[in-house]
């Protein structure tokens, strides 16, 4: 399997960055770690491994970024609106610096948005928010409100990217015709605590008229291995 690193210093974070490319061709696929993880995770709790075939034959390659969560909604120690401010910031590095990297890599169209745990989080987001650049979105245990990590607080930037919030009031026809043109899978554990806001997010899409699946799996479903079943069946294409 080919694998590519790339490091280079973000102007919109103001450090270096890193990423993993794995494959050669094929569908791209955007995806975010766990909470707080970084962008060799997914290669070292097998997730890679399970998409080898697929990123062999050339049907999938996978742009593995890292997270700043530690510096966004997970540093506790800054206000709420520095939080956002840095996701804010997140957001500009992968649509202007990282997006363009993996169509001078690659220039197929169809771009996979994908991530588990909190990376679930930023997937979703990420597909929602930028609908002209996102085919199909996979969200694994994922979470769909933010608000529990802003202590009460709220400003315009955590609405923008708080799904359950931003797609409640989306009314422009040309982004919900974007956004009903997405492939959505929202997978998740019917006791995960995460659940009650994928249900929420669901309820809203089909207001909007935004065909999805809501995939609520027995149990916890929280945990590696659940997510590489749910890779296999609803990326791979197989059980």
């Amino acid at each position: 399997m080919k694998r590519d690193y790339h490091r280079w210093f973000s102007p919109a974070l103001q450090r270096d960055m890193e990423l993993f490319v794995y494959g050669h061709g094929g569908a791209r696929a955007l995806v975010f770690p766990t909470s707080m993880g970084r962008y060799y995770d997914w290669e070292s709790r097998g997730l890679v491994g399970t998409l080898g075939p697929q990123i062999a034959n050339g049907w999938l390659q996978l742009f593995c970024v890292d997270s700043v969560d530690t510096e966004s909604w997970y540093a506790t120690h800054k206000h709420p609106a520095d939080r956002a401010r840095r996701h804010q910031q997140y957001d500009d590095y992968l649509v202007h610096e990282v997006i363009p990297l993996t169509q001078q890599i690659n220039s197929n169209p169809f771009l996979i948005s994908a991530g588990a745990s909190f990376g679930g989080y930023h997937a979703v987001t990420f597909g929602l928010r930028h609908p002209e650049l996102t085919s199909r979105i996979l969200s694994m245990s994922g979470l769909c409100d933010i608000r529990n990590f802003c202590d009460g607080y709220y400003d315009q930037t955590i609405y923008f990217h708080n799904p359950v919030d931003f797609v409640a009031n989306e009314h422009e026809p040309a982004r919900l015709d974007a956004l009903r043109k997405i492939d959505i899978i929202l997978a998740v554990g019917r006791e995960d605590r995460l659940c009650p806001s994928n249900q929420q997010l669901s309820h809203l899409l089909w207001e909007k008229g935004i065909w999805h699946a809501l995939r609520i799996w027995d149990g916890f479903a929280h945990d590696w291995p659940v997510w590489e079943k749910m890779l296999n069946l609803y990326l791979a294409g197989h059980d």
